[in-house]
């Protein structure tokens, strides 16, 4: 009795031909079934790694963001940079050097540069203006400095103008004694 149960029981008469083929087509519907339901499983779970993928994708894509945001703010900033330096470089005045000593605020401190008569007069009236860049102060001729002025203004240094704290009539009053710019102490 070599053969399968089936088999055996055909050959004892206890199962016929149709009845075989009936069994066999259920069993193997069964089995399809059985199958078709472990895929629809595996598929739940595919989709949780999928939901999981595109979770860890779409927060990629927002770090992505995030750096490529702050790289054009770099660039962005560099570019700006390099419009300033250019205009300086291209407005600076050279050959400033004398033996009058202009004095100026840059914040809380007092500057000074030795400068020639020519450029004093040009400071004092504002047709030259002073710009800090690279470390260094650098003299520029007032429309070089309007376009200073639209990139950076902290570069400017500041010309002192009229002191709000004081009263208009105050103002009016102290504006009857002029001060001269190229006092020396």
């Amino acid at each position: 009795m070599a053969g399968s149960l089936f088999d055996q029981l055909k050959k004892s008469g206890l199962v016929d031909e149709k009845k075989a083929k009936k069994a066999k087509q259920e069993q193997h519907q069964q089995n399809k079934k059985k199958r078709a339901n472990k895929t629809k499983k595996g598929q739940a779970v595919v989709s949780e790694a999928a939901l999981l993928a595109a979770q860890a994708a779409e927060e990629k894509a927002k770090r992505d963001r995030k750096l490529n945001l702050e790289r054009q703010q770099q660039q962005a900033k560099k570019a700006k940079l390099a419009e300033l330096r250019q205009i300086i470089d291209t407005n600076k005045i050279n050959d400033y050097d004398g033996d009058i000593v202009y004095h100026f605020a840059d914040g809380k401190q007092v500057k000074r540069l030795n400068v020639n008569s020519k450029i004093h007069r040009g400071l004092v009236v504002e047709t030259i203006r002073i710009v800090r860049f690279g470390g260094s102060y650098i003299l520029i001729s007032s429309e070089a400095a309007e376009k200073v002025e639209k990139r950076d203004k902290e570069a400017l240094i500041k010309i002192p103008g009229n002191d709000d704290s004081i009263s208009k009539e105050d103002q009016d009053y102290y504006a009857q004694f002029e001060i001269p710019d190229d006092l020396v102490w």
